[in-house]
């Protein structure tokens, strides 16, 4: 029985956490990735077998709001947010906590403006070495209320590995992003370190491993995310691939078979594992989980595609990408987006910005909405994306007759 954790009861919900429980008590092997569909007549909801808070943050909002109450009478900052989901950090910031950076990296709160008394909570993301060592020498612990993702940690300490090993490490991430940032800090201490962002970055990398790029071409590519006094022509003779643990792990492998298949060219097949480490073992399996389950829902098809969850959240934009090759979809961050049936505001992962959008919603009936969300959001955002869409249909079956045939047990 996977580990159960306090999360705050406004953050589940009627529907869909009646949902999931159903499906995990009928599948606990998670081996089914069917979609859930809620036949509700006039429109039908399909609902992706895995998706919404992870291990990784279910342990940080168990962590974040257990500090809180335990600590009414202190100050509680957190290094950054603590996941990338604004209704969970608009709800901490209300209950006082503060942010001492943006996401981005900007500083809001001084050094200065702490002290021993205040508590510093580290985000789900974990954190650079850099800042563990500046919140130490001002008396701070890093380690008492850290909420960072064990899976990222697993990152971290297979990085060591490959740093002790003679290897340098590859990152499969986005060089800006909180987390690679924090695995990038913690790898340089160990390794020769180098930031790949896709696929294409990791061909020219291939390239230079191979001979057929030089020095100069890394530099030019690579110069702002590796560590510092790279030699390409020393460091990217052994090498290992780990990730940013929201970033598609069906991506990660690709690259990670270029880089493989680059190391083959140069050293041949026969040494390969002499220059080449096999870290598959560091992908994340709920990323994955989400990932393949969201396959599954495309594969099945809908009219249109609501994906819900924060616009800065990377695991969240993997899966908008996704769907939206395959069908009409909108990123929203929660139901306040869907202004009316004619007409939503939503994301735009292609220019990053906010669009509205009339005639959204077809005249099809009955229609199939797809419907799925981000690791980091709750359960309550996506019932109330739900129930703001249902309540435009008129004629719709009850509640619980369309729970009926998931077993969903009808609440006393």
């Amino acid at each position: 029985m996977p580990r159960q954790f306090d999360i705050p009861d406004f953050y589940k919900s009627s529907v869909i956490s009646r949902v999931k429980r159903a499906r995990q008590l009928r599948d606990p092997r998670k081996g089914d990735l069917v979609p859930t569909v809620l036949d509700y007549g006039p429109v039908r909801f399909i609902l992706a077998r895995h998706f919404g808070f992870c291990f990784g943050v279910e342990n940080a909002v168990e962590i974040a709001y257990q500090t809180l109450d335990h600590h009414a009478d202190r100050r509680v900052f957190f290094l950054s947010e603590m996941i990338h989901n604004p209704n969970v950090n608009w709800d901490l910031q209300e209950r006082g906590v503060q942010f001492i950076f943006t996401s981005a990296g900007e500083q809001l709160v001084p050094w200065e403006h702490l002290t021993p008394k205040d508590i510093v909570v580290v985000p789900a993301f974990g954190t650079t070495l850099e800042i563990e060592e500046t919140l130490a020498a001002r008396g701070i612990s890093p380690y008492s209320y850290n909420t960072t993702c064990p899976f990222v940690e697993k990152v971290w300490k297979r990085s060591a590995q490959l740093g002790e090993g003679g290897y340098t490490v590859v990152v499969h991430g986005k060089a800006t992003h909180e987390e690679t940032r924090a695995t990038f800090s913690h790898s340089i201490r160990n390794a020769p370190t180098v930031v790949v962002l896709d696929l294409e970055e990791a061909h020219i990398l291939a390239d230079i491993i191979r001979g057929t790029r030089d020095s100069k071409a890394f530099f030019t590519h690579f110069g702002r995310t590796c560590s510092k006094d790279f030699d390409p022509a020393r460091h990217l003779t052994r090498i290992g691939v780990v990730n940013q643990t929201t970033m598609l792990a069906s991506e990660t492998w690709e690259i990670a078979q270029v880089l493989k298949q680059a190391m083959a060219d140069r050293y041949g097949a026969e040494r390969l594992d002499e220059h080449f480490a096999d870290t598959s073992d560091t992908l994340c399996y709920a990323t994955n989980e989400n990932q393949d389950a969201t396959y599954a829902l495309i594969e099945h098809g809908a009219d249109l595609a609501i994906v819900v969850g924060g616009y800065n959240s990377s695991n969240t934009s993997h899966i908008v990408a996704l769907c939206q090759v395959a069908m009409a979809t909108y990123f929203i961050r929660n139901a306040d987006e869907i202004i009316s049936p004619s007409r939503i505001r939503h994301f735009l992962l292609a220019t990053r910005e906010m669009t509205t959008t009339d005639g959204w919603l077809p005249q099809k009936r009955p229609l199939e909405i797809a419907l799925t969300c981000g690791a980091s959001c709750p359960d309550a955002i996506v019932d109330g994306v739900l129930s703001r869409i249902l309540s435009f249909f008129e004629d719709t079956r009850p509640f619980e007759d369309v729970l009926q045939p998931y077993g969903v047990e009808t609440p006393a």
